[in-house]
């Protein structure tokens, strides 16, 4: 590979480490195999730079980490248990300091969020994260998925739909908040 190709490799994946990295833990569920697949992307992605056909460099990225996470995810021969990921994958309003009961009510909340976003079927899952926390365009999802982009209006619909109704009150009076 040359030097040049090399370098456009490098600032591809620091551009969108971050991208790559929370792609990976929400598919995977932990931030050790998540940094795991982020490598071996890297790592495809130095040896298939030259077949780049151009287009958005972003979304080709995305996709090589996808398809790590699912390679991944195919060897571990069974289903991922529930694992909690760290708070600051998810944000929300910060609570001000002294309301102690707001701040666990706060925390309640983004540990119910981030329960029922990992419970939710994975092609609903990763169509999520790559729109609501990547901030990815339909046509750029539908690169990284390889589906038409109605397919990611269709999942990006019911996805929120599953998720909503799985935080509806009466989920929530369940979990006691």
């Amino acid at each position: 590979m040359s030097s040049a190709m090399s370098a456009w490799i490098d600032t591809l994946a620091q551009q969108h480490l971050d991208a790559a990295y929370n792609l990976g833990r929400w598919l995977l569920g932990n931030e050790h195999d998540a940094a795991d697949a982020v490598h071996d992307a890297y790592l495809r992605a130095a040896r298939s730079a030259h077949t780049y056909a151009g287009g958005n460099a972003r979304a080709w990225w995305l996709m090589i980490v996808r398809n790590c996470c699912l390679a991944k995810l195919a060897t571990r021969k069974r289903e991922l248990p529930l694992r909690p990921v760290d708070e600051a994958a998810v944000q929300a309003p910060d609570a001000p300091a002294d309301a102690v009961e707001e701040q666990a009510h706060a925390a309640q909340c983004r540990a119910l969020l981030v329960a029922q976003l990992r419970a939710l079927p994975e092609e609903f899952r990763e169509t999520l994260v790559l729109r609501e926390m990547e901030d990815l365009s339909y046509r750029e999802i539908a690169d990284v998925l390889g589906v038409p982009i109605g397919t990611v209006m269709s999942r990006l619909a019911r996805g929120r739909a599953l998720l909503q109704r799985a935080l509806s009150p009466a989920q929530e009076s369940k979990h006691g908040l």
